[in-house]
């Protein structure tokens, strides 16, 4: 059974940064794993995704601020994010998608809060 738990979250001021890391225990490393963000009043949207193989996509709100990348060995992924903006405040979740049959499972989250 696949388990995931995110770290990292905190208070940063605008144009900071913060790296996100999520684990997640009994994945493959063919499994896809990304991150959503839900902020107050407004719908979860996905942020950022890596497949097994490496591919990544993100929202067009954080191309170039934010960067996925994930450690095979460890069942890790990492979200960098760079020039951190207040409407970056969110709760972000990590999430894995298991590969053989897109079963998702969903960690807590963690929040991020970016102060002007």
């Amino acid at each position: 059974q696949v388990q995931v738990v995110e770290s990292g979250g905190g208070l940063v001021q605008a144009g900071g940064s913060l790296r996100l890391s999520c684990t997640a225990s009994g994945s493959t490393s063919n499994d896809a794993m990304g991150w959503y963000r839900q902020a107050p009043g407004k719908e979860r949207e996905l942020v950022a995704g890596i497949t097994g193989g490496g591919a990544t996509n993100y929202v067009t709100s954080v191309r170039g601020r934010f960067t996925i990348s994930r450690d095979h060995a460890k069942n890790t992924v990492y979200l960098q994010m760079n020039v951190l903006k207040p409407e970056d405040t969110a709760v972000y979740y990590c999430y894995s998608r298991g590969y053989s049959n897109g079963y998702l499972v969903w960690g807590r989250g963690t929040q991020v809060t970016v102060s002007s």
